[in-house]
């Protein structure tokens, strides 16, 4: 691991912990480059190639390293399980974008255009299988049993969303479940996996299950505020997808709860409906304003940073616990 010097106190929370855990990430990233080639297909390695190395920040290796760390790990299968948790994170990218009929992810074609839909799905397939293999090679029932269920929320997650979709009678309790399987279960696993093969302390383990799962949940509440307008232009995000993909996220879910005949029916024409016309978008801006909703979100999405740093009281003291709780802090300067 590399000290934190003068030089990096302009960084941001995310580059910090980068650098702190480089050596780490080396070695991860040494280890999925092993595991994601096949003798016999080429086809699987040039598409995990196509979508691992196309710059992910690899947020997930990074919280499974630090969490051991901080709990003072010794060995090197917290290697083994970041690697899990990028295979895993990154099989459900490729499902992700057949499902969703995507043409481009972190700024790159989707791997589906490339090549074609049954190959992204039989390669995200083989990924799970990989992950599962790095996952046992660590020898703990405990850290299995995380990450495995870790995956069965994702892809519950998956379909909970598919069965929601262009509904406007979504729940926020059925919103939550999704945004857990979308991106909070995974962060939550990676923390508590860190920690359980570190035999850390219960306490430590629940908070740092708690800490991941709530920096996942705020991660995502803030993307869905951006997308109807939140802080603005300039924030690197195309506003408006998810209007468009006939999402419910929390802005609106809580707008439709608040509205009245004529709100109700032009929420139905949009999102159940899919007529969608010229100036909609602003209309829904609109009448998310006159409810408040999308400063109920950001609130909604400070409380649970608050939640992740919360967590981190009882933990040891540590360099990796001043970044992690930066990092908390970090997610929501997007709300400014």
């Amino acid at each position: 691991m590399n000290k934190i010097t003068r030089s990096e106190d302009t960084a941001t929370p995310h580059e910090q912990l980068a650098r702190y855990l480089d050596a780490d990430l080396v070695q991860v990233n040494a280890l999925i480059r092993a595991r994601m080639s096949s003798e016999h297909a080429p086809r699987i390695p040039e598409i995990t190639a196509h979508l691992i190395e196309a710059g992910g920040k690899r947020i997930r290796p990074m919280l499974l390293c630090a969490a051991s760390h901080l709990c003072q790990y010794q060995g090197e299968y917290h290697h083994h399980l970041a690697a899990t948790v990028e295979f895993i994170h990154t099989a459900t990218l490729l499902h992700d974008d057949v499902v969703d009929e995507s043409h481009q992810r972190r700024g790159r074609s989707t791997a589906n255009l490339l090549w074609d839909n049954k190959s992204s799905v039989l390669v995200g397939d083989y990924l799970f299988a990989r992950a599962f293999q790095l996952m046992v090679e660590c020898g703990s029932l405990r850290v299995l049993d995380i990450l495995s269920n870790a995956a069965a929320t994702i892809a519950e997650g998956e379909v909970l969303q598919l069965s929601t979709a262009q509904n406007p009678d979504t729940t926020e309790e059925q919103y939550l479940r999704v945004i857990r399987g979308k991106t909070a279960a995974l962060f939550s696993a990676a923390t508590e996996a860190g920690a359980v093969l570190a035999q850390a302390p219960e306490s430590h383990v629940r908070a740092l299950h708690t800490y991941g799962d709530a920096l996942g949940i705020s991660f995502q509440i803030v993307d869905d505020w951006l997308d109807y307008g939140g802080a603005g232009s300039g924030i690197g995000k195309n506003i408006g997808d998810d209007f468009r993909e006939r999402k419910l996220t929390l802005p609106v879910i809580r707008a439709i709860a608040k509205a009245d005949a004529s709100e109700r029916a032009f929420w139905d024409r949009v999102i159940r409906a899919g007529d969608q016309r010229d100036g909609d978008f602003e209309q829904a801006q609109a009448i998310i304003a006159t409810h408040g909703t999308m400063e109920e979100t950001r609130q909604e999405a400070l409380g649970w940073s608050n939640t992740a740093r919360d967590a981190l009281a009882d933990l040891p003291e540590h360099p990796l616990r001043e970044m992690l709780d930066a990092l908390a802090d970090y997610v929501v300067m997007r709300l400014h």
